[in-house]
C-alpha cells in the first residue's frame, strides 16, 4: 500500500530588525510555497503557507473512512467466496484465471483493512455481517445457484455476478474518495477502483467471446 502524503514546507530565515537594545526580537516567517497533494488521481497544488492546514490531506480517519473499510471487507469476502468456487467449477480457463487474480488481490487487501481497523481501535466486521445496503452484492439465492452450477453455466453466472460485484466496489470507492479524509484509505479506494475497472473490462471480453 502506497504512502501518499508529501508536503514540502519552507521556512524563511529570520530577519534582524536592528541592533538597538529595545529592538523587537526576531521572528521567523513562512514565505515559501507549500506543495499539497491532491486527492488520488488529482494533481498537486501550490499553496500560500496560510492555506496549508485545510488543504493538506489528513492522516486522521473520518467516519467515512471507517465505514468504507468495514464495508469493503465484507464486500471482498463475498468476492473471495465466488472466486474460490471457480477453481473446480469453471469450464473456461479465462474464468479460472480471472477468479485466481481476484482472489490473489483481495485476500491480502482484506488482511490490510482488518489490520487498519484494529490500529484505529475500530470494529472488524464478523463473517455474518449484514450487507443489504452495499452495491453489487450477490443475494443468498444467487450464491446458492452459483454453488450448484458447473461448466459453462457456472462461467456465465460467475461473470454476471462478479461484474456487478466489481461495479459495486467501484461505486463504494468513489464515495470514499469524495467523502473520506484519511490519505491511505483514499489511496486504497483509488487502487481498488482502477484494478477492478480493469478486471471488469477483462470479464466483459470473456462474456463476448
Amino acid at each position: 500500500m502506497r504512502l501518499a502524503l508529501i508536503a514540502a514546507i519552507g521556512i524563511a530565515l529570520p530577519v534582524l530588525a536592528g541592533c538597538a537594545r529595545d529592538a523587537e526580537p526576531p521572528r521567523a516567517s513562512s514565505t515559501a510555497p507549500v506543495i499539497a497533494p491532491g486527492r488520488p488521481g488529482e494533481p498537486a497544488r501550490t499553496l500560500d503557507p496560510a492555506a496549508t492546514a485545510p488543504a493538506v490531506p489528513s492522516p486522521t480517519a473520518a467516519a467515512a473512512d471507517v465505514r468504507f473499510m468495514q464495508d469493503m471487507i465484507v464486500h471482498h469476502r463475498q468476492a473471495l467466496e465466488m472466486s474460490t468456487a471457480a477453481a473446480t467449477r469453471a469450464a473456461s480457463d479465462g474464468v479460472r484465471r480471472i477468479a485466481a487474480r481476484i482472489a490473489a488481490a483481495q485476500g491480502p487487501e482484506i488482511k490490510a483493512m482488518e489490520r487498519w481497523l484494529r490500529d484505529q481501535g475500530q470494529r472488524v466486521p464478523d463473517h455474518h455481517a449484514a450487507h443489504d445496503r452495499m452495491p453489487g452484492m450477490a443475494t443468498e439465492a444467487q450464491l446458492t445457484a452459483l454453488r450448484a452450477a458447473r461448466g459453462a453455466a457456472f462461467d456465465r453466472m460467475f461473470l454476471d455476478l462478479m461484474i456487478a460485484h466489481h461495479l459495486g466496489a467501484i461505486t463504494m470507492s468513489a464515495t470514499e474518495i469524495e467523502d473520506g479524509t484519511h490519505t491511505m484509505v483514499q489511496e486504497l479506494a483509488q487502487d481498488i477502483s482502477v484494478g477492478q475497472t480493469a478486471e471488469v473490462n477483462r470479464m466483459r471480453r470473456l462474456q463476448a467471446g
